[in-house]
């Protein structure tokens, strides 16, 4: 079986489509972090795990969004369903969000990987968020209001009183 070594390269790739902008693991947080930088409202951030390395990278943003008054919430899985090595890192990972004024829910069983900000543009793929550290990922970005409000909706955001109270008017955004 032949490979071809271009593609397997890491290489920063990101592609425009129609409504969507694809990028893989070497350019996602630049965007990403583009995205964050230009937040009106709230973030919301799903990361079954959490390590210190990734978070010293992203430390500057969450603060930035906190200095901002921006509604930052992380569902992410509970640190007893890790390894000790990585428990120990979810656990840290928490304790900064909520020494900063994060607000973090655990879950059971929690794998998705997703990003929304200001019900209007939402990250989704294979890419952990808050953990990643060197493996080959993809990211796909949505700016589209009625998809990620129906997102919302289907996720159940809309059930949990700390997001759901999260108001502003269409024009605020």
């Amino acid at each position: 079986m032949s490979y071809n070594s271009s593609y397997m390269g890491s290489q920063s790739n990101s592609r425009q489509t129609a409504n969507a902008i694809l990028a893989d693991e070497n350019s996602f947080y630049y965007r990403f972090e583009r995205d964050l930088d230009q937040a009106k409202h709230e973030v919301i951030i799903e990361s079954p795990f959490i390590t210190v390395p990734k978070l010293r990278n992203l430390k500057h943003a969450f603060e930035s969004l906190m200095e901002r008054k921006i509604a930052v919430f992380v569902i992410t899985r509970h640190p007893e369903e890790h390894e000790s090595f990585m428990a120990e890192q979810a656990e840290a990972g928490i304790q900064f969000f909520e020494k900063i004024g994060v607000q973090v829910f655990m879950s059971k069983t929690h794998h998705r990987k997703l990003a929304m900000i200001d019900r209007k543009i939402v990250w989704k793929g294979s890419l952990n968020i808050l953990s990643h550290k060197n493996s080959r990922e993809l990211m796909e970005r949505e700016d589209d209001e009625k998809k990620a409000k129906d997102l919302f909706s289907f996720l159940k955001y809309d059930h949990v009183s700390e997001i759901q109270n999260i108001c502003y008017t269409k024009e605020e955004i």
